[in-house]
């Protein structure tokens, strides 16, 4: 998988690697974790621009987390409860759960945002609560930008620094993808398993 996604983003440009961003932050099939560095990688040997990488991997980026606040916005934490409520074994989650993020949220409002941006695991789910809180989209875009931003330029710079040794990331990243994949499968069973009482 690694030399096909070196091969897509070498054939794709800019625009697939912001593609690939926009997804990942939706629906993350290949982590920012993995993605980015690659794109560093290409940058070091001149077919991106290593400051281009960091813009665009941004900007689709923040356009998936937007994505995630609208849904958040639209649905609110009412109906979140609601679903909670009659489905919350395949969503693994509960009433209570509902409540107690949309209050921390309330308390850390842009901090939690511009920090999860920096997080991986809580990178795109934190922009649900900022949108079921209604938080003002102007706030929301600046934490968001700025927080993925400096994820973003730490991992294209540390790809770029170790392209030197590409083919020893190579042999270890490659694997690392798959189990990435696993681990976050893994982990919505381990969840599931843990909510059978609350569906």
């Amino acid at each position: 998988m690694f030399d096909w996604i070196v091969s897509l983003l070498a054939r794709g440009g800019y625009f697939a690697f912001g593609w690939l961003m926009f997804i990942e932050t939706v629906f993350p099939p290949i982590p920012s974790e993995v993605l980015v560095p690659l794109a560093g990688f290409l940058a070091a040997e001149g077919t991106f621009n290593l400051v281009a990488v960091v813009i665009v991997g941004t900007l689709g980026s923040t356009i998936g987390a937007v994505f995630w606040y609208w849904v958040g916005w639209k649905v609110g934490e009412r109906r979140l409860r609601k679903l909670a409520k009659k489905h919350g074994r395949w969503l693994t989650m509960t009433p209570q759960d509902v409540d107690a993020t949309g209050a921390w949220f309330r308390r850390k409002g842009i901090w939690a945002v511009f920090i999860a941006r920096m997080l991986p695991g809580p990178r795109s789910m934190i922009s649900v609560p900022a949108g079921m809180a209604h938080m003002p989209m102007l706030p929301f875009l600046t934490a968001t930008f700025l927080g993925t931003g400096i994820w973003v330029g730490f991992l294209a710079v540390l790809g770029y620094v170790l392209q030197s040794q590409y083919d020893r990331v190579a042999e270890y990243l490659d694997p690392m993808i798959y189990v990435m994949l696993a681990a976050g499968l893994g982990y919505y069973i381990w969840r599931l398993v843990q909510r059978r009482g609350t569906a």
